[in-house]
């Protein structure tokens, strides 16, 4: 079957893509999964990390990423509903590992879910078809194909970061650093169905532009200097409820300034770098909450994915590619140029 294929680890990535017809069927599924057709597939950061080398993991190549997709279930494994069969389905990438059992471990009272995810540790959604736990999938009834490939775990990332851990309420204020990126833009869909004022930072002044038609309230055009005080003037020197980072060391202090009395800074990720300067006096002074947030729950992403449903909540969506294009997607993902999710389309139907 059709794949697109990182051939190998190193960067650019794009140059290692390779679009294959001989790549192994997924074979029959087991025991609580399902086999889906894909319809349409999109792209994260994610692919970048996997094509680049990812920190910690030892991949084999060649390899297929791609966590985020949309299709059609034509066959379930054991112990899985036959009804399933025909749904056109979207899939939540991460797959939530069992917890270890060792006498004297203290209880998990807070402890956060394990994933591996599709597209990462595991060959992803970038190709024709895959097996993927049945516990992972939402039907989308006849919603656009490729809107809810580019919806799935973009959303429930951000959901989980603002509403889960984060606890944002209407009307707060919110800051989105990165404006372009798939999380960035389902964040401001979020902050805008929540009725929140909305402040986004980018390095690109076509990107602020954009997202002001977007629904954005305020643009700060990121220049490599301290923008936390035009954040603070916008908000009349309050500060903001919640920062939502994905940037990391470029923009994690400047995040911090930028927050009234008891908001958030809540990260997914971090492009720029990891090791990132803070201000602890702030954080303690003004009671702030720092969080760290991966992916989400299977019951979070019933919750988004019904927003979806209802028409409440939509991707933006940058490009659509075919699967021949598939370097020229990796590509213009590579380069940060696009506003948006990054789509690949491989069936009408």
């Amino acid at each position: 079957m059709r794949a697109l294929v990182l051939t190998r680890e190193g960067k650019p990535v794009a140059g290692n893509v390779k679009l294959v017809t001989d790549w192994p069927d997924p074979g029959d599924p087991g025991a609580g999964e399902v086999r889906i057709r894909t319809l349409a597939s999109a792209f994260n950061h994610m692919d970048l990390w996997v094509g680049g080398g990812l920190p910690g993991a030892t991949l084999e190549f060649p390899r297929i990423s791609g966590a985020d997709g949309c299709g059609v279930v034509e066959a379930v494994g054991e112990g899985v509903d036959a009804a399933w069969v025909g749904k056109r389905v979207a899939v939540n990438a991460a797959i939530a590992q069992p917890e270890r059992a060792r006498p004297g471990d203290p209880p998990g009272s807070t402890l956060a879910p394990s994933y591996h995810l599709l597209g990462e540790t595991l060959n992803g959604m970038h190709r024709e078809a895959f097996v993927c736990p049945a516990a992972n999938i939402a039907d989308i009834g006849d919603a656009d194909a490729e809107q809810a490939a580019a919806f799935a775990l973009t959303f429930l990332t951000a959901w989980s970061m603002m509403v889960t851990k984060g606890r944002l309420r209407c009307g707060q204020s919110v800051l989105i650093t990165g404006i372009g990126g798939g999380v960035a833009t389902a964040a401001l869909a979020i902050a805008r169905h929540f009725g929140c004022p909305t402040v986004v930072t980018s390095r690109h002044q076509r990107k602020l532009d954009a997202a002001r038609e977007m629904g954005a309230d305020e643009g700060v055009l990121d220049e490599g200097a301290d923008w936390s005080r035009a954040v603070r003037a916008w908000s009349n020197k309050r500060g903001v409820d919640m920062a939502v980072d994905s940037v990391g060391k470029a923009a994690h202090l400047w995040c911090v300034k930028s927050l009234a009395r008891g908001g958030a800074y809540v990260t997914c990720g971090c492009t720029s770098g990891p090791d990132g300067t803070t201000d602890l006096a702030r954080i303690f002074w003004n009671q702030l909450r720092v969080l760290g947030s991966t992916m989400g729950t299977a019951a979070e992403f019933g919750e988004v994915m019904s927003l979806f449903r209802a028409g409440h909540l939509a991707p933006t969506i940058d490009r659509v590619y075919a699967p021949e294009d598939g370097a020229e997607a990796y590509a213009r993902l590579e380069s940060g140029e696009q506003l948006g999710k990054i789509v690949v389309r491989w069936s009408d139907g």
